[in-house]
């Protein structure tokens, strides 16, 4: 059905999809630029403007590049859920600045960068729906510097780089708001007094099972696996709790490259530890990685504010025990997973060590059920229904089609 979507440029769509593979920027631009159109395959009943990741609508649904990040996923699925409900769909990047809408719409969904913006561009019919898929910039940006505070105080060294969230007022200008997350993130966001559609963060890194696992073998080994903002998701808290542990052992995975300064602060740690391994950036999707993860037992995260966490999610699915925090925006139950009091160093030691002193049979149950649970809620084919559930519902009910407050996916959920 997607590919009936149609660029407003001339611009040869396989010279920018090479370039998107590449990741030549200069090639890249005109996409995010560009304009893109589909119609549904019946009676059309409006047409929805939906700004997002460009990538996720213009590759092929089998192209590994839809696999590097959930985000691909969730614009391709959002697409497909409008045109099977009758829906024209207009298509641009979300970091598009300078488009200006041509058409009049009926829906108008966006995540929170650009938002305000083109909400104030829609007819006063619109209904404008914004996709959060962080933490609110005023919790992110208060908790990733109140963690580099903490490394400061511990190690004598002020870092600069942190994840840091633009300030922006898309919640306040929304009717309403898909989220990905949990009572946390929703925390930063119920002040708006807006309905809040809880969604599943589909994942993007999909293991089968392995029977063979021995978890009497790997019950010592654990994984920090994470993206840029290292110190916002735990990984000097991680290292200092295992640097402390000679009888277990961490692999850590990661743009650590990217980040000198903390490189430098941790060097110790990173790479004259003997029981800690530096691996750097891996392909969560790639052989190496399930190799990595069928000899490890669990996924330390202690991170101070996300979303929904794929970094958690993609890990549960290689079968790994999550270890986190509640700011991961991922629900953790005991069944499967450790959700740890708080992001310091002696919580991460105690939890690493009662895992490690567990029967090899529960940590295998642990590890089945938190893979159960991944394949369970964390699907591409769940965040659709959930997704074209919440679009029906407000569709039918709009202005009052929730109430101002979290409306969980309980109720779609099975």
């Amino acid at each position: 059905m997607l590919r009936a979507l149609q660029r407003s440029s001339p611009t040869p769509l396989h010279c920018l999809l090479r370039a998107v593979k590449k990741g030549a920027a200069a090639c890249f631009d005109p996409v995010r630029t560009n304009f893109y159109s589909a119609q549904p395959a019946g009676k059309r009943h409006g047409r929805v403007l939906i700004a997002h990741l460009v990538e996720g609508v213009l590759l092929a649904p089998d192209d590994p590049l839809i696999q590097t990040h959930n985000h691909f996923v969730e614009a391709r699925l959002m697409a497909e859920v409008f045109l099977e409900l009758g829906y024209a769909v207009d298509f641009i990047d979300y970091r598009n600045g300078e488009f200006v809408p041509r058409h009049r719409y009926d829906v108008f969904l966006c995540p929170r960068i650009n938002f305000e913006r083109l909400a104030a561009q829609m007819p006063s019919g619109c209904i404008k729906i914004v996709h959060l898929e962080t933490a609110h910039w005023l919790y992110n940006n208060a908790a990733a510097l109140r963690r580099l505070q903490e490394v400061q105080s511990r190690r004598g060294v002020a870092l600069t780089s942190f994840t840091e969230i633009k300030m922006n007022r898309a919640i306040e200008a929304a009717d309403y708001a898909t989220m990905l997350g949990n009572d946390y993130t929703y925390e930063g966001y119920a002040f708006a007094g807006k309905p809040v559609f809880q969604l599943p963060n589909p994942g993007n890194s999909l293991h089968p099972w392995r029977e063979d696992k021995d978890f009497n073998d790997c019950r010592t080994r654990f994984l920090w696996l994470g993206s840029r903002g290292l110190v916002h998701k735990g990984l000097d808290v991680a290292l200092e709790a295992f640097a402390r542990m000679p009888d277990l052992h961490l692999t850590v995975c990661g743009p650590i490259d990217h980040d000198p300064q903390f490189m430098d602060a941790f060097r110790k740690e990173l790479y004259e530890t003997p029981n800690i391994h530096t691996h750097g950036w891996i392909d969560t999707t790639g052989p190496e990685f399930a190799d990595l993860v069928h000899r490890t037992v669990a996924h330390v995260y202690p991170t101070c504010a996300e979303g929904s966490c794929g970094a958690v999610i993609n890990c549960m699915h290689a079968g790994l025990i999550p270890v986190t925090t509640r700011q991961a925006g991922v629900d953790i139950d005991p069944l499967f997973g450790v959700l740890l009091p708080e992001p310091s160093v002696e919580a991460v030691m105690d939890a690493a060590r009662e895992i490690a002193g567990r029967p090899a049979d529960e940590l295998a149950n642990m590890a089945r059920r938190s893979h159960q649970e991944a394949q369970r809620v964390y699907s591409a084919s769940l965040y659709k229904k959930a997704f074209a559930a919440v679009i029906a519902r407000i569709l039918k009910g709009h202005p009052r089609a929730a109430p101002p407050s979290l409306v969980r996916m309980d109720e779609w959920v099975s």
